[in-house]
Parts: C-alpha cells; sequence; structure tokens
C-alpha cells in the first residue's frame, strides 16, 4: 500500500514537472542562433528589410539571426523549406505578396500546404503600385487609356515579371476595365522599364519606388496608384477609382512566417521582436526610400490579414489564367 502511494506521488510530481516544461521552455527561447530564409537572391527589397529586421531581432531576442536565400520557384523552394522545419520557431520565413499570396495557387506539388503548413508571426511592410504610360504615348490620363486601349484592342503592351504583383495588377486592370492589352513578359522589373522608356511596350503597374525616379525626371507620366488613398510620394496622382476604375485597390506586402505549431509564446516572441524593430528610424527610413511603409499587426491580425490576401490574389490568378509552365 505504501509503495503504489509512493509510486502515485511520484507520477503526479513527473507529470507537473511534464507540464511545466512547455512554458519553460518559451521563457527560455531563443537558446541559439535563428535562421530567417529569403526565398529571393540577395541585394532586392525584400533581402534589404529582411536583414534590417533581423539586425533588430538580434539585439532584442539576444541571439543572433541569421539570413539564408533559398530562390527559385516563385519563392515556394524556400518555403517549403520553413513549412518542413521542426515547429520551434528557429526556422523563419520572410515572405511576400508572391510568396505567400501568388505562388501557391500557380505552382503544383509545392511539398507544403501554404494555409495549413505556415503560422503567420507579424507583417512587415506594406506598399502601392503606380500606373505609368511612355510620353510618346497620347495619353494624359486614365480614361483615355481606357477609350484607347477600346479603341485599339491588342494595341497596347504592359510588361511585368511573370505572375509577379505588377504583371496580376496588369490582369486586373484589363479584367476591370474590359480592355483587350497584350502582357509582354520580362524576367523582373528592370529589362520591362528599359522597354516602356524605349516605347517598346506603352504602359506598365509596378511598386512605386521602382517608377518614381523615372516619373520624377519626367521620362514617364504617372496615371493612378493603386492604393486606396493617395500615395504621400505622389501627391498629385489619384487612385484608381478616382481616376475611373472603382474597387481597383492593390497592394503588395511582406511578412515573417514560420512552421504550423510552433508555440504561441515563441510566436508572440517573435512578432513582439519584429514590431520592435519596424518601429525604429533606421527600419522606417529605409521603407521609405522604397517607397513603403512599416505595417505593425499582431500575430492574430497578421493572420487575417495574410488569409485574406491570399483569397484576393488567388482570385486574380484564378480569372486572369495566369500559368507556370
Amino acid at each position: 500500500m505504501i509503495r503504489s502511494r509512493t509510486l502515485f506521488s511520484a507520477l503526479i510530481a513527473v507529470g507537473v514537472s511534464l507540464s511545466a516544461i512547455a512554458p519553460a521552455a518559451a521563457q527560455a527561447y531563443p537558446t541559439k542562433p535563428i535562421k530567417m530564409i529569403v526565398p529571393f537572391p540577395p541585394g532586392g527589397p525584400i533581402d534589404s528589410i529582411g536583414r534590417l529586421i533581423g539586425q533588430h531581432m538580434t539585439a532584442s531576442l539576444g541571439q543572433n539571426v541569421i539570413i539564408e536565400h533559398r530562390p527559385g520557384a516563385g519563392g515556394t523552394l524556400g518555403a517549403n523549406a520553413v513549412a518542413n522545419a521542426p515547429a520551434d520557431g528557429y526556422t523563419l520565413l520572410m515572405g511576400s505578396t508572391t510568396t505567400l499570396s501568388i505562388s501557391p495557387h500557380l505552382y503544383k506539388n509545392i511539398g507544403y500546404d501554404p494555409v495549413k503548413g505556415l503560422v503567420p508571426i507579424a507583417t512587415v511592410s506594406t506598399g502601392a503600385m503606380v500606373l505609368v504610360v511612355s510620353p510618346s504615348v497620347p495619353i494624359s490620363n486614365v480614361k483615355e487609356l481606357i477609350a484607347y486601349a477600346k479603341t485599339n484592342p491588342g494595341k497596347l503592351n504592359f510588361g511585368a515579371g511573370t505572375a509577379s504583383p505588377p504583371h496580376l495588377a496588369g490582369e486586373l486592370f484589363k479584367s476591370m476595365t474590359g480592355t483587350t492589352v497584350v502582357y509582354v513578359p520580362y524576367r523582373g522589373a528592370a529589362p520591362a522599364v528599359t522597354d516602356l522608356l524605349g516605347g517598346q511596350i506603352q504602359f506598365m503597374i509596378d511598386a512605386i519606388g521602382t517608377l518614381n525616379p523615372h516619373i520624377a525626371a519626367g521620362k514617364l507620366k504617372a496615371l493612378a496608384v493603386t492604393s486606396a488613398a493617395r500615395n504621400p510620394a505622389l501627391p498629385n496622382v489619384p487612385t484608381m477609382t478616382e481616376a475611373g476604375v472603382p474597387g481597383y485597390t492593390l497592394d503588395f506586402w511582406t511578412g515573417v512566417a514560420t512552421a504550423a505549431g510552433t508555440p504561441p509564446d515563441v510566436i508572440a516572441k517573435l512578432n513582439a521582436a519584429i514590431n520592435g524593430g519596424l518601429k525604429s528610424a533606421d527600419v522606417q527610413a529605409a521603407m521609405a526610400k522604397f517607397v513603403i511603409r512599416p505595417n505593425i499587426l499582431s500575430p492574430q491580425e497578421a493572420a487575417k490579414f495574410m488569409a485574406g490576401e491570399g483569397e484576393k490574389w488567388g482570385a486574380i490568378v484564378k480569372q486572369a489564367g495566369v500559368k507556370i509552365n
């Protein structure tokens, strides 16, 4: 009888000890360096912002945040690595509109469920695009562009990287205005801008930060921004709704996610570290150079935001019939 009581007491003690392990582990986190996977080549805006955020996370969490690049397949290779990593908060994804909202609707057999395989930690930034035309085109506003496209079906071309936010922004414009314009694929924004300046294509929709230097130099005409409100960088440029395309609102964004099943306390700690960085002067200054802004949300708000973005961009992909060969 005494032995039974002793065994029962020991089991209770073990149970109490085990129940305390999870909170204690979350409280101790992190105890080793954290890896942040950027699913694009180094040097771009996403990489730059990811590195800055990583530096602030290092200072806040007391462990190094190491940037690792895994480009390819629209960011799904990097996302796959994170989704299939241990759910312990030590492997993070610097995600984006392309990675988390567009590519899952384009690529087959990506190796993970974009909804169930990843859990949002925080949003990082959001930005708007701008519709521009070459000065050689006799068009001064969006209504004239629509009228010209309808009168001359198939004669206006727009360019962008395939399945990128600018490409789908053009497809959305096409469907919402009922115009027949031709998409010309490019390997990124730079060659598309070069051809736009040279008159090989007539218009494009891309990030304000990418196109604003050419707008300021008078080499491109800005007709409308894609955000719900006017952008401070282009205060005299109307929104798409103001310009004659009611309901056209489209922003691009970045955010951080990790493997589903990561303890909520760990996610909360990471969220606080990221949001702290977003409030810093150097991060905000870096974002201002790219004409994007911090988007500070809680984990729950970030999850709701990313779910809505996935539905919105997925619908555009389906409606436009965009496919990856």
